[in-house]
């Protein structure tokens, strides 16, 4: 398949009145909108998403990776989060990986099992479903559309076919073989044709009967501490045996009378809120238009400012204490802000390491209002591509986000969470203490160092211009990267965005990327928006009507579709 993929889109947002879906697979959204029907809940109906996605899409997501969660209560208003991301196996320390010959300058491959952290999607589905779910549907029947998925098979989706075939490639092209689990005849399959995973299905079901034991204990433990440690890896059962979600508390920030709610850290969703609080200082953001050369410019440069500040004070907060109510203070974007001329780049902003990744994000609201907003990924594709055998899933490369350098806020460390890239987010109307906060929104953009990026700019997209969700969605985007090799930030703008910007923004001494077409435009991620009635249209109100109308847009860079009743 080639780059030249066009993605012209034309879509109306979905309205629907009593539940709503949107996931990048329509196979999986249908299995949520089942989920809605048979009684479950946003949080019953989005594990089933998961699951779903995790035997549709194996090259971003699945049961050896890592999950988030953050769901609204429709009853209480009060929003609660879940940390399902994994620890390093405990031997794995700064001491032993230099001992291996292994520095900051020469850390493992991405690939490498040293890089596998124990994977805390099983458990974060099963404590979602334990915390927020309906208690109507058991575990069980909760999984069974993903199961059935696997064992009757499915035809693979386009996109999902190019990138399943991108990162078995990556994995060869390493000295990698991907599992046979995950091909057909040692191949990955092609557009259209039917994919089945039995020994996915075996492993989500054993998950539905026996909940967490049946992954972290017993066969399926076993096959990945074997797989492992085959490939040199250092994990052991207790590591796996050992592993817990962390319930959390949400972060958020308000915006012109939206309040945006992500996880506080390992998570990066911290940067979204410190992006939005810079932009909120400059007034005239939407003066020349969407996408404009000051728009673009005055954003690219409160990305580099809030991304340092991540790399400065982003880690895990079992081992580190993260100022967030100074760094959340106004008064401290304020100061930030000031650094931002508008005719000239910024001199050079001390980045940290950023590499790319594959994730899915999803979200699910039901007719009781409460919402869903989740996030699942195996970081690079299909993660380090060690598949445990009989298990049908491969396992996630996240620790390559561990620094090697000693001192630093994210070193490697035995039982340690790496920086997170992957952040669900919900919106909210402004509200005092004593109010229940009004839902408006379900929201994610996936894809790594893009997601805060992603997030801000369909957020604005809804709050400065008006557009529903599928409007902001289709939008051109831009991505600010940072090249390690070169040392240099790099503005990505995608097709449809005017040259006329990208002369100007080289002008003011900006790095530029334009236009990135075809299936290069899965650096600007893929996003999915829920929405309690059309709040951005400010020229049309719904307070008095009797009915609770749901928007929903799904983004045209994946397969996927939102889908309401």
């Amino acid at each position: 398949m080639g780059t030249d993929l066009p993605f012209t889109s034309r879509r109306s947002p979905v309205l629907c009145l009593r539940g709503c879906v949107a996931s990048s697979q329509p196979l999986a959204s249908a299995v949520g909108l089942d989920v809605l029907k048979h009684g479950g809940n946003a949080a019953d109906a989005a594990v089933a998403i998961a699951a779903a996605l995790a035997v549709t899409e194996p090259c971003s997501t699945g049961l050896g990776g890592d999950a988030f969660c953050l769901f609204y209560n429709g009853n209480t208003g009060e929003i609660r989060g879940i940390n399902g991301s994994g620890r390093s196996p405990q031997a794995l320390t700064l001491d032993f990986l230099e001992g291996l010959g292994y520095s900051a300058e020469a850390p493992p491959s991405v690939f490498d099992a040293l890089n596998v952290t124990v994977p805390g999607a099983p458990a974060c589905w099963c404590d979602t479903v334990q915390l927020f779910g309906s208690q109507k549907l058991s575990m069980q029947e909760v999984l069974s559309g993903a199961v059935e998925l696997a064992v009757k098979g499915f035809p693979i989706a386009e996109v999902t076919a190019y990138h399943w075939a991108k990162w078995v490639a990556a994995l060869r092209d390493s000295g990698k073989e991907q599992g046979e689990d995950l091909l057909i005849g040692g191949h990955p399959p092609k557009h259209g044709q039917v994919f089945k995973n039995i020994a996915m299905a075996r492993t989500i079901k054993e998950l539905g009967e026996r909940g967490k034991p049946a992954f972290y204990q017993g066969r399926v433990a076993q096959a990945i501490v074997d797989v492992i440690n085959q490939n040199g890896g250092v994990m052991t059962l207790e590591d796996l045996s050992s592993h817990d979600s962390e319930v959390v508390s949400p972060i958020s920030t308000e915006y012109k009378g939206v309040r945006l709610w992500e996880l506080p850290p390992n998570s990066h969703g911290l940067v979204a809120l410190l992006l939005l609080n810079i932009l909120e200082n400059f007034p005239q953001l939407k003066a020349g238009g969407h996408n404009s050369s000051d728009y673009i410019h005055v954003f690219v440069e409160a990305v580099r400012l809030a991304q340092t500040d991540a790399f400065g004070y982003l880690g895990d907060s079992t081992h580190l204490t993260v100022p967030l109510e100074s760094l959340l203070a106004k008064s401290y974007s304020q100061q930030w802000a000031r650094y931002i001329s508008m005719d000239r780049v910024m001199e050079q902003v001390e980045p940290g390491l950023l590499t790319g990744s594959d994730t899915v994000y999803f979200c699910v609201i039901d007719s009781q209002g409460n919402a869903c907003s989740f996030v699942n990924s195996t970081y690079m594709g299909f993660g380090t591509g060690l598949v445990p055998k009989g298990c049908g899933f491969s396992l996630q490369n996240r620790g390559a986000n561990f620094s090697l350098q000693r001192g630093h806020i994210n070193c490697v460390a035995g039982r340690k969470r790496p920086y997170h890239t992957i952040i669900p987010a919900l919106l909210t109307g402004s509200s005092t203490d004593s109010e229940k906060p009004q839902l408006l929104a379900a929201l994610g953009v996936m894809g790594a160092f893009m997601q805060p990026q992603g997030h801000i700019q369909v957020l604005l997209n809804m709050v400065e211009f008006r557009m529903n969700p599928q409007q902001a969605l289709d939008a051109p985007r831009v991505f600010v990267q940072y090249e390690n090799k070169t040392d240099q930030w790099l503005i990505n703008l995608e097709e449809g965005i005017d040259q006329e910007v990208a002369v100007e923004l080289r002008r003011r001494g900006h790095r530029v990327n334009w236009p990135v077409t075809g299936h290069e435009r899965a650096h600007f991620g893929r996003g999915q928006i829920i929405t309690v009635g059309d709040w951005w249209n400010r020229s049309v109100t719904q307070t008095n009507s009797p009915f609770r109308v749901l928007w929903a847009g799904s983004d045209p860079r994946a397969d996927g579709c939102a889908q309401g009743y």
